[in-house]
């Protein structure tokens, strides 16, 4: 496809507000001074110095920055040609931006920011898979009723692999597997026998008896689970996040519940992600998973990359590409074809012109809740205890996640993982135990909790109670 034709139709740049300066948001604002068609001339932070700080980073002249604390500040500073950086979404909101890029993070902050937008006729980029997970496919909806688009963002792995996964569907391809690679590749170095993984290194020379996996890929990947699990983290919340979002979006779900995610090397991928039956750790067809990836210093990243193991139905084809390179199992049955990149803010751009300038949105037209994404207490936990949500990976102390089927919020049901971030327990919680909604104490004023209320309203409608 020649995207300048595709998006050949949009004449006029569309103006977008950031909100959330991070490293995704920060990587957006640089890229968007290079895009013809995108602008991004107002950004919202927790402090209008702070957006204003992004602005500078990503190169724009700090006399072109203004610092506005109320809407007429904002509407002066946009109408003489300025960046606006502001604390507070209200104060950028009556400005004639047509998309919203939401990249704080925080579930409960997202989800006002994106209300705010649908009802002032905005499309939104919901880059905050936190709240995504929880009341995305209500965002969605509410937006569509509202003649605009929630979209998740090329550039993060939901949307790529939705892109691939769908591309594959459209051309006939039989899907057993998607899935992505963890943040962070595992380097092993077999002369010292260390392993490093996002700038921490271990010794494990224990690894180099299972390099290869001169047996079984799959005993192979479970022996490098318990040898890396030893000095690793092997399950990370955002992986099942957002793995989430693409099963809400395609009708795929889980293997298991925590993900098999094993660690493996890339020509290992078409065996590890085959049917149980053809020796690979799938027990049926459209399944979800993450995989770590291991490699040698030398070798080339899969980067956060995303990736769907398929079928091969005619013996002949797959030989044929077999012998160009591509990933096929040893079997013959399955091959694995991936995107090993994805390319934060720099890739939005995309994704902003199909919302705003085609209508489109991402996830397809039947985003619905179809999995949650809930947590699951990995020690026991008091009564009183602080479920704080923090660090780069947004996650909760002795607390991990599992993908189970959808239901509507119910006392004696699992709370979706981000609800219950930062709530108090209000019982103990036995490790292994899922933490459910009446365990956790939140408050009446949470505008997540009532968004997911009303998500669960709003299928509830189509499907039936209970459902």
């Amino acid at each position: 496809m020649n995207f300048h034709d595709h998006y050949a139709g949009i004449r006029q740049p569309i103006e977008t507000c950031l909100v959330g300066s991070g490293g995704f948001g920060r990587s957006y604002l640089a890229q968007a001074r290079k895009i013809p068609l995108v602008n991004a001339r107002i950004a919202v932070d927790v402090t209008a110095e702070a957006a204003g700080r992004a602005f500078a980073a990503a190169g724009c002249d700090k006399h072109d920055i203004a610092l506005c604390e109320t809407p007429a500040e904002a509407r002066a500073a946009w109408e003489a040609g300025r960046c606006v950086a502001a604390g507070r979404l209200e104060t950028v909101i009556a400005l004639p931006f047509q998309l919203l890029a939401e990249a704080t993070g925080s579930p409960e902050a997202a989800t006002r920011h994106s209300l705010l937008a649908i009802e002032a006729k905005r499309h939104v980029a919901l880059v905050s898979k936190e709240a995504d997970s929880v009341v995305g496919p209500g965002l969605a909806r509410l937006a569509r009723d509202a003649g605009v688009v929630v979209t998740p963002v090329d550039g993060d792995q939901p949307s790529l692999l939705i892109g691939l996964a769908s591309w594959a569907e459209v051309l006939g391809l039989e899907i057993i597997a998607i899935g992505k690679s963890s943040e962070y590749d595992f380097v092993f170095d077999p002369g010292t026998g260390a392993v490093t993984c996002n700038g921490v290194t271990h010794a494990l020379p224990a690894l180099r008896d299972h390099w290869l996996g001169g047996g079984s890929p799959a005993e192979a990947a479970a022996a490098r689970a318990r040898i890396l699990g030893q000095a690793f983290p092997l399950r990370a919340v955002p992986d099942l996040c957002e793995m989430t979002l693409v099963a809400n979006a395609l009708g795929f779900q889980a293997d298991r519940p925590d993900f098999h995610a094993p660690p493996a090397r890339i020509p290992e991928l078409a065996d590890l992600f085959a049917l149980r039956s053809q020796g690979g750790l799938m027990a049926g067809l459209r399944r979800i998973d993450v995989f770590h990836h291991l490699r040698l210093a030398e070798e080339a990243s899969f980067a956060g990359g995303v990736f769907i193991a398929v079928t091969c139905d005619n013996a002949e084809t797959w030989e044929m590409l077999a012998g160009k390179g591509h990933v096929v199992s040893r079997s013959g049955k399955t091959a694995m074809l991936y995107l090993p990149r994805h390319l934060l803010g720099v890739e939005v751009a995309t994704s902003v012109l199909d919302a705003a300038g085609l209508g489109r949105s991402g996830y397809g037209e039947d985003y619905r809740p179809r999995q949650d994404l809930v947590a699951v207490a990995q020690a026991d936990l008091p009564a009183g205890t602080v479920l704080t949500m923090g660090g780069h990976h947004h996650s909760i102390a002795d607390v991990g996640a599992e993908v189970r089927p959808a239901a509507p919020l119910a006392e004696d049901r699992p709370a979706p993982f981000y609800l219950a971030a930062d709530r108090r327990l209000v019982r103990a919680v036995k490790a292994g135990e899922a933490i459910r909604l009446g365990d956790v104490e939140i408050d009446g004023s949470s505008g997540l909790l009532a968004m997911r209320r009303r998500q669960d309203a709003l299928f509830a409608a189509e499907t039936g109670p209970g459902v």
